[in-house]
């Protein structure tokens, strides 16, 4: 499933595809923005979004094995939450929440 497609799945359940855009696009950005600021985004029973930072380190290059210093940066990570595990792993699926 791309973007595309969840906007589509999305404006299913609200019958509208504006407003399904609009709504996919605002909690994709604001994940983002948190995220990018440091902020832990966790959503119960679906899982957490954060920034993890990875050290500095010497890699080696494959082809003439000549070592390479690669810089620290930081990087988003995703924890999925214990009822999307259950979910994927085939086990009971959540119960769908009425509007």
């Amino acid at each position: 499933m791309n973007k595309r497609d969840l906007v589509n799945a999305v404006s299913e359940e609200l019958g509208s595809k504006k407003t399904a855009t609009e709504a996919v696009n605002a909690v994709l950005d604001a994940i983002q923005r948190s995220v990018a600021r440091g902020e832990k985004v966790a959503i119960t029973g679906f899982g957490v979004f954060e920034k993890t930072d990875r050290p500095a380190r010497v890699a080696r290059n494959p082809a003439t094995g000549e070592q390479i210093r690669v810089k620290a940066t930081s990087v988003p990570r995703f924890r999925p939450g214990a009822d999307f595990k259950a979910a994927v792993s085939g086990g009971k699926a959540p119960a769908r929440r009425r509007r």
